[in-house]
Parts: structure tokens; C-alpha cells; sequence
């Protein structure tokens, strides 16, 4: 039996085929793509016709070597949208969150709804680029005229109308948008209001798993694929897919899906809305089967990403294990940074802003490439740290040990640096959890996966997973009382 998840991220995107067989699943890659991000006019924008061109191409490619592919579903990243008009036409190409729009909007929102008032409705953490904020920005002018707009759908969304006709919103990525209500599982009509969004423009809410129907007839014969080859909506959100593919037992565990971003976190049977959670910055997200997804939001691999790309730029063009055994060779705690600093998450001038960040906290600015990039893994380690220790105040009992799943997973440098930084084990590993959980989501809902626990269960029987034990304890625990005190400034 196999099945088809287009996987997007915010370097690339790919087509992975998963051929699930006797409570194992093997998947194979039929094609990676680039996802390059357009600058017009100081607008950053999501190329979505490009992204789907080539999604088109890689189902072409896949039916190819696979006529039996059985259904077809997609994941991205969360908050971003496109909107949509007369006769279901682009209105523009979507605006990409790490675009400045919505840049000191936050104080707007909150003289519409206070904030603990929206974390209350919500339990969403606090971001400049949610969704909700980004509403608001369209509401100020910063978009298209809600008057004009007939749908917004999410991008995974709008890619599966693109394949199937069909205009929903999957709750694990509806639920990233901070206009969703997780306690009663539908939107939020009060924010929806307050924000000035018309509530009419949202979908329908369906859970993951939901089956769309069969490929358009048009999509089937251009890309020579069966039209019985399904829809499904999987966990349309990349986490989502990710923490479903999680190859955990037991309880008192969390878990980092690390990529681009990291999300840390653990599953919880229901919403956890408190003021302490709140404080801390903890969100309340769906995943699959009625689960929560209680994470943080952390800047994750970005950091190094960001760095490569200015490097490359320059003329110095590094891979990744490259700067991973430069990083290794460089002096161990140089300096630390601040990972939550907002001059981090924007585009531009990483190692530069690496080093500034350090000078002005009266460090030794990394000047070596190698210095550089263990700066940034180790003061990820350390936030890591800082997220656990702060989920734990938040659940009320110890985690046990923590799993790092994607792309971060293969970073054997960062994978024992938490381990260190977290004086426990850490399990690393399967690194296509986001394109694997999406796969077998799609198998569930066709019938050949029982649960989320036969789920998991396929998980560990399918791929091996690599655990590091924490060592040199001493010193980075007193590296993690400086990071605590250089975060809490």
C-alpha cells in the first residue's frame, strides 16, 4: 500500500512515497524542490504557483514509478494564508510571516481584546506573525479588501483545493492561526469579530484524517496519476505530522520536531489554559485523534540556515556537515546568545547579527565560521533546556526524556549538546517524522493503521533511532545558569 505526502518547508519542499507493508513502512523520496521566497516592493510573499508546479511535477514523477500510489496529502508550516475571490482566483500571492506587516500590531490586538483574554480563548502563545495578527493587519489596510475576499484558506489547505476542489481547514493547522478555540474546537467569532475579519470568509473545520475525495479530473490526466488515486487532509500542519510520528511509549516524555523552527513540547489528552502557561509562552495546539500539542514555539535550525545562506552569498559555500564539524572543532562556550531575540528571526545578515548580539552583552563576538555555528547549537541546547525546565513548572512532575525528530535529529552535534544541556537521554530520531507522519495518517484513514498507538507502534518498527546519554554535565550546567541569567535580561 502506498501513499504520497508533499512535505513544505520554508527552504524546500519534496514528495516522499511511503510503502507501508506488514506494520512497516519504507518511505522513499521522488522529489525535492526549492521554496524561494519573493521580495517586491520590501513585500515578502509565499510563490504558491511555483510551490504547485512543481508539487504537480513531483506527482508526475512519483505515478511514474509508482501507479499505485492510493492517496496523495500535504503539509506545511503554519499561520500563513492566501485569500481567495470571485470564482475561488488568487487575489495576490500570500504574504510570507516573516514579513514586517505585522510588526508592533500586537499592541493593536490587545486594545481590541486584552490579552489574557485571548489566551483564555485561545491558549496560543504570542507571536508578531499569527494569524490572527495577520488578519489584522488586512483589517488595517495591510491586504486585500476583506470585502473582496470570498476564502482563506491555509496554504496546505489551498493546496489540497488546488487537488481536489475541495475548501476546508484541518484543525492541527487552524489551530495554529490564534483564531481557534481548542476547548470548544471551532473559531473564535469573538476574536474573529474584534479583529474585523467577516467569519464568513473561514471553512469548514474538519479533523485530520479527513478524506477529500479523488484527484480533479484535470490534475489526474496532466499528471498521467489514476483518478481514484484520494485526497486526504493529514495533519496539514508540519508539527502535527511530526509529533504524530513521535516513536514514544509511556508517559513523562516531550518532544523537539527541529527544523527551520523547534517546537518543544508534550501530548496532552486535553487543553492546559492557565496563567502560568500563558507567562511562559506555552501554546495549545490539535493533533491527531483528539490530542493537544502543549508546546513552545523556539527559533530553531534557522539560525545555521540563515548563516549558510550569507556565507554563500559571499562566495563561501559550506554544506551542513561541514559547518557541524567546524563547529565541533571550535572552542567549546565562546559565547551564547539569546535565541528569543526578535533580530534573529528575520531575514539578512545572521553571523553579523550573532556577533553584534554578543558584543552588546559584553561577550567575545565568534568571528570563525566554525565559532559562529557553535554559538548558535549551544545556546539552542541551552533554550532546549530552558523550555523543559519550563514545562515542567507548567505540568507539575519531571520529564524523563526528551525525542528530537526531523531534520535536527541528524545533527549529531545539537542532538548531544541537549543532552548535556538537559542531564538526560536523549532519543534522535526517525528524521522525516513530519513526511512520515503524514504518510501514515493517510493510511489511517483508508483503514490500514488501527490508532495513534498502531501508529507509533509502526514508527519503531520502521526505523532506529539513536540515543545520547548527557555528558560533561558540570560545565553546562553552569553554562545554563549564565544562559539563564543573559535570557533574563
Amino acid at each position: 500500500m502506498k501513499f504520497l505526502a508533499f512535505d513544505l518547508g520554508a527552504e524546500s519542499g519534496r514528495s516522499v512515497l511511503g510503502e507501508l507493508k506488514d506494520d512497516r513502512i519504507q518511505l522513499t523520496e521522488t522529489s525535492r524542490f526549492l521554496n524561494i521566497t519573493t521580495n517586491t516592493n520590501d513585500q515578502l510573499r509565499w510563490n504558491t504557483a511555483a510551490l504547485f508546479a512543481s508539487m504537480l511535477d513531483g506527482l508526475k514523477e512519483s505515478v511514474k514509478q509508482h501507479p499505485d500510489i492510493l492517496s496523495i496529502g500535504c503539509d506545511t508550516w503554519g499561520v500563513d494564508f492566501v485569500t481567495l475571490g470571485d470564482n475561488d482566483r488568487l487575489i495576490e500571492e500570500p504574504y510570507c510571516y516573516r514579513d514586517v506587516r505585522t510588526d508592533g500590531l500586537l499592541e493593536n490586538a490587545f486594545t481590541r481584546v486584552p490579552r489574557k483574554k485571548i489566551y483564555e480563548e485561545t491558549g496560543i502563545q504570542f507571536m508578531s506573525f499569527n494569524t490572527l495578527i495577520q488578519f489584522l493587519a488586512v483589517t488595517l489596510g495591510k491586504g486585500p479588501d476583506w470585502k473582496k475576499v470570498r476564502t482563506v484558506l491555509m496554504i496546505a489547505e489551498y493546496f489540497h483545493f488546488l487537488f481536489s476542489g475541495k475548501k476546508v481547514a484541518e484543525i492541527s493547522l487552524a489551530s495554529t492561526t490564534q483564531a481557534w478555540n481548542p476547548r470548544m474546537r471551532a473559531w473564535s467569532e469573538m476574536l474573529l469579530e474584534k479583529m474585523g475579519v467577516p467569519s464568513a470568509v473561514l471553512p469548514p473545520l474538519v479533523p485530520p484524517g479527513k478524506i477529500l475525495g479523488p484527484l480533479l479530473p484535470s490534475i489526474a490526466k496532466q499528471c498521467g496519476a489514476s483518478e481514484k488515486i484520494q485526497v486526504i487532509v493529514p495533519c496539514s500542519h508540519d508539527t502535527g505530522s511530526a509529533v504524530a510520528a513521535v516513536p514514544a511509549e509511556g508517559e513523562r516524555w516531550a518532544y523537539v520536531s527541529s527544523g527551520t523552527w523547534s517546537l518543544l513540547g508534550t501530548e496532552l489528552p486535553a487543553p492546559l489554559i492557565t496563567d502560568l502557561g500563558n507567562e511562559l509562552g506555552f501554546t495549545n495546539e490539535a493533533g491527531l485523534d483528539g490530542t493537544i500539542r502543549f508546546l513552545k514555539n523556539i527559533i530553531g535550525l534557522w539560525l545555521v540556515q540563515e548563516c549558510r545562506r550569507d556565507w554563500e552569498q559571499k562566495g563561501q559555500v559550506f554544506d551542513y556537515p561541514t559547518l557541524t564539524k567546524l563547529a565541533s572543532e571550535a572552542k567549546p562556550f565562546g559565547s551564547l546568545i539569546n535565541p528569543g531575540d526578535e533580530r534573529f528571526v528575520k531575514p539578512g545578515n545572521m553571523p553579523g547579527k550573532i556577533a553584534d548580539y554578543c558584543r552588546e552583552t559584553k561577550q567575545t563576538a565568534p568571528a570563525t565560521t566554525g565559532e559562529i555555528v557553535r554559538c548558535a547549537l549551544e545556546s539552542l541546547a541551552l533554550e532546549y533546556r530552558k523550555a523543559v525546565d519550563q514545562l515542567e513548572q507548567v505540568l507539575g512532575y519531571q520529564i524523563e526524556k526528551l525525542n528530537i525528530v526531523g531534520g535536527g535529529s541528524q545533527n549529531q552535534l545539537l542532538c548531544q549538546f541537549t543532552a548535556n544541556a538537559l542531564g538526560r537521554p536523549v532519543i534522535a530520531g526517525p528524521p522525516e517524522a513530519t513526511a512520515l507522519g503524514n504518510c501514515l495518517i493517510q493510511a489511517k484513514s483508508l483503514g490500514h493503521i488501527k490508532n495513534l498507538g498502531h501508529l507509533r507502534k509502526v514508527v519503531r518498527n520502521s526505523f532506529p533511532v539513536k540515543t545520547y546519554e548527557p555528558k560533561e554535565v558540570t560545565a553546562w550546567k553552569a553554562h545554563h545558569e549564565k544562559f539563564k541569567r543573559l535570557t533574563s535580561s
